[in-house]
């Protein structure tokens, strides 16, 4: 949502040959038109994180989907790696590696606490790029429309399914949130709302905690 400064980067990362759906929560810039531009496939639904990826799932065509945030982009070889991770059978979904967009020793910090959060915890935040078998996908029940934690959610469905893989590659996201919220407070907020969320607090009043009770305009 409002996505004009980013979602441009985001689509062409994708390259060519594979179908792109865009999906909008309401914008009131230019990106439906950058990504319409740039040929993808927009369709518009209420905002929220778990409700647009699931209404773009709906209209995809292919075997394997991938969910990519606006404010990220994808390494040039990521379709090869993806089809590479699926040839095994017991492969359901998988994600790539966390590299943010800017210097600094915080954030390398924070890139390399990203991996041993997956590698120790299991834990695949959306940010990285989460691909999976449509079919495993919507077995598995979507994301849920869910506002918040929807990707914790789902992968942790998944993994009942089949086997959820970290590949060695990355992808690149921006570092606004980290910038806008400060790096402490940011990952401090997000450590207790995990938290909160393994103690069985419901993703909708994580919501109205995170947000405030007020949708985001701005990209989630």
């Amino acid at each position: 949502m409002n996505e004009a400064g980013s979602i441009g980067g985001a689509v062409a990362s994708v390259g060519p040959d594979t179908e792109v759906i865009v999906s909008d929560g309401g914008s009131t810039d230019d990106t439906r038109a950058i990504a319409a531009r740039l040929g993808a496939r927009v369709v518009g639904c209420p905002p929220g994180r778990g409700a647009q990826m699931d209404a773009a799932a709906a209209e995809a065509g292919g075997e394997v989907l991938l969910f990519l945030h606006a404010d990220t982009r994808l390494p040039e070889n990521w379709q090869s790696a993806v089809m590479d991770a699926l040839r095994d059978g017991r492969t359901i979904a998988g994600a790539f590696r966390l590299r943010i967009d800017s210097k600094g020793k915080r954030f390398r910090l924070i890139e390399r606490a990203a991996a041993v959060r997956c590698r120790a915890l299991g834990l695949i935040y959306g940010d990285q790029a989460l691909f999976v078998r449509k079919e495993g996908f919507l077995k598995a029940g979507g994301f849920l429309s869910l506002p918040l934690m929807e990707d914790i959610d789902c992968v942790k469905r998944l993994r009942r399914l089949g086997k959820v893989v970290l590949l060695k590659e990355s992808v690149l996201t921006s570092p606004r949130r980290w910038r806008r919220a400060g790096t402490i407070r940011n990952t401090l907020r997000n450590a207790f709302i995990l938290s909160l969320y393994f103690l069985g607090a419901s993703p909708l009043k994580l919501y109205s905690l995170y947000y405030g009770g007020r949708m985001k305009i701005n990209g989630l």
